[in-house]
């Protein structure tokens, strides 16, 4: 019986979505190998560390597809307060990054509380909509929608860590238009973080910050300071041509002109050493998910389900957009990483759960029935 079972949840698996992800890891890996080779004295302490993430995502993924997703729905409160209680304690004992006291450091290893906070928020926003989303004109709805989102934002905003604030913004925006929001309440929201936008420019916003945002307005004010990573990332992605200079061969990233380039700016590398052939079939990759994602919204027999893969999709799109972006010289460096690619443990294990919860609900929604 346990094993007709296992079979057949194994049989309802969406195995073109994990495919996706899967050559997407590869490629990450690929590039972080890549750049890896140009280190002094060969160290390969980050890609060995992705493999050992990304082995344990993958089985975390297989481990939470076989649970039944309503546990995130009857615990959704429980685990909005717990991570919210996380992401206080980060700015009290937690270790600063590149500016940002944003991680937690267990035996060696940096983990990013902001990475569970993008679960939660969904999770929170995804609950509170099933139930109440046919009253969400309702401005008392909205405003706890709202504030939900806002306790996040502001506890990562004192981080400071700006690009993950605007990703948990986009997230709720999106789950909240999709679920039907007065253009009354939205526009006057619009109004409210203009003016918040002010406020945090003077009190909130770090000097390296500001430097990106007015980098970005006029990317040739500083092009040797806060200019250099656009303006390098940029020469990198043109440089490639069509079937790029190989992996290994790019001068850009190879002669450490490019600066992050396992994290923020993945992309370039992969654009310069695979060109554009390979950063095509990244996007085709890209593509086979949001597909997948967009069908699994569609066969979800509950609200909570479609309206979780639907702020999963947001976090997975807004990445990618902010990302590129930030790569092509679009919108402000922010620190957003590439979804599966880049490196950060916590990034990829984080991801890998997002997907292996939406397997779940595809399992249980297309064959086993909700």
């Amino acid at each position: 019986m346990f094993l007709q079972k296992l079979f057949s949840i194994f049989k309802s698996f969406d195995w073109i979505l994990l495919g996706a992800v899967f050559l997407l890891i590869c490629f990450g890996l690929a590039a972080i190998y890549s750049v890896t080779i140009s280190f002094e004295e060969a160290s390969f302490l980050n890609f060995n560390k992705q493999i050992i993430f990304a082995v344990i995502g993958l089985i975390v993924l297989f481990i939470i597809s076989f649970f039944d997703y309503r546990f995130w729905q009857d615990y959704s409160y429980l685990v909005y307060l717990a991570v919210a209680i996380i992401l206080v304690a980060v700015l009290f004992f937690g270790t600063t990054v590149r500016g940002t006291t944003g991680w937690f450091s267990i035996f060696g290893i940096n983990f990013q509380p902001v990475e569970l906070a993008k679960i939660a928020l969904i999770i929170f926003l995804a609950y509170f909509l099933s139930n109440k989303g046919a009253l969400i004109k309702e401005p008392k709805n909205f405003i706890i929608t709202l504030s939900g989102t806002g306790l996040f934002f502001l506890l990562v905003m004192l981080q400071p860590d700006f690009g993950s604030g605007v990703i948990l913004f986009l997230v709720w925006l999106l789950i909240v238009v999709f679920s039907g929001a007065s253009k009354k309440h939205l526009i006057i929201t619009g109004l409210g973080l203009m003016a918040l936008a002010v406020v945090a420019w003077f009190f909130l916003f770090a000097d390296y910050q500001k430097d990106r945002i007015l980098t970005f307005v006029n990317p040739t004010s500083d092009p040797y300071g806060s200019g250099y990573h656009v303006r390098q990332a940029v020469t990198a992605v043109g440089a490639g041509g069509f079937l790029g200079r190989g992996l290994g061969f790019g001068s850009q990233s190879q002669l450490k002109f490019l600066p992050a380039s396992q994290t923020d700016f993945i992309f370039a590398v992969i654009a310069e050493e695979l060109g554009f052939l390979g950063v095509s079939l990244v996007f085709f990759l890209w593509g086979l998910i949001f597909w997948r994602l967009i069908r699994a919204v569609k066969i979800m027999k509950d609200n909570f389900s479609a309206l979780f893969i639907l702020g999963a999709s947001a976090i997975f799109f807004s990445q990618i957009i902010i990302n590129i972006g930030m790569n092509i010289g679009l919108v402000p460096v922010t620190g957003i990483s590439l979804p599966f690619l880049s490196y950060g443990g916590s990034f990829l294990l984080i991801s890998l759960v997002l997907i292996g919860i939406i397997e779940s609900m595809i399992i249980r929604n297309q064959r086993l029935g909700a």
